[in-house]
């Protein structure tokens, strides 16, 4: 069992994560950041779900780069194709699942 307060977690860098769980392949992490991440397709499904901050999710839908911003309680689920990039603006923490090893 264990408990995990993501309020008080912080990483040494952006994107540093601690890992929560891992079932049967699906990783859970909970990821401290400040800085965008970089632009990508996952290799199979992502929750995205921020628990603290807000988080400007950038994604390519029909060949158009849309926006959604995500507060605290936000969850967002992409499939395998499409390309997106999380940006916080200021501190956020938020946790993903996802194939363990994807990007």
């Amino acid at each position: 069992m264990q408990i995990i307060r993501p309020a008080t977690f912080k990483a040494d860098e952006s994107w540093g994560a601690m890992d929560t769980a891992n079932m049967n392949g699906v990783s859970t992490r909970l990821h401290w950041t400040d800085q965008p991440y970089h632009w990508h397709v996952n290799d199979g499904n992502e929750v995205l779900i921020v628990v603290d901050g807000v988080v400007d999710m950038h994604y390519k839908h029909n060949g158009k780069t849309e926006v959604a911003r995500l507060t605290s309680g936000d969850i967002f689920y992409t499939s395998s194709a499409t390309e997106h990039v999380a940006c916080p603006a200021g501190e956020a923490r938020i946790v993903v699942v996802e194939n363990q090893g994807s990007e």
